[in-house]
């Protein structure tokens, strides 16, 4: 059986918002399903049943730590499966591969899973219900004119991610 948990993190975007599911007794560990801003479009709310359990996510916590202090570039984390649909899945999964500090256009993501055209507003869309944002990098996805463009937790927070990892050159417009 899987209890829901969820611990609250403090970062530089605000307090973040982990859930994550534990197996029954805790064996296994938690597998992260969500992780989200205040205000967020679409971000978790805790939920009656949830279990408030921070040491669940001591791991996860500690790389959120390292990434916002620049002393880490990537994540390695478990997370939880059968989340989102197989084509958002195909979406997320082109995230991951985009590689720290780089940034991709929402047509280059498109054309990566077979979506050309109107397939890049469908794109736009599986990004933006990524439910693990700086985990999955969603903030590495830009216009195809450098432009910062649709970002669940605010373009503030894109850019000050992008900033961290030394992509603050890109101007809103």
């Amino acid at each position: 059986m899987k209890t829901t948990v969820y611990a609250r993190v403090e970062s530089p975007l605000g307090e973040l918002l982990l859930v994550g599911e534990a197996t029954a007794g805790g064996a296994g560990g938690v597998r992260l399903r969500s992780l989200s801003v205040p205000g967020q479009k679409g971000g978790a709310a805790v939920q009656d049943g949830w279990r408030y359990a921070p040491e669940a996510f001591t791991d996860v916590a500690r790389q959120l730590e390292a990434y916002f202090a620049g002393r880490s570039t990537r994540f390695d984390v478990p997370l939880a499966e059968g989340v989102g649909t197989e084509f958002q899945r195909r979406v997320w999964a082109v995230l991951e591969s985009i590689p720290y500090g780089s940034t991709v256009s929402y047509g280059e993501v498109a054309a990566q899973v077979g979506a050309s055209g109107a397939g890049v507003r469908a794109v736009g869309t599986a990004i933006g219900r990524n439910p693990l944002l700086v985990v999955r990098p969603c903030h590495r996805v830009i216009g195809a004119d450098g432009a910062l463009r649709g970002y669940a937790g605010g373009l503030e927070r894109k850019k000050l991610l992008l900033g961290i990892e030394g992509g603050a050159g890109r101007s809103e417009s």
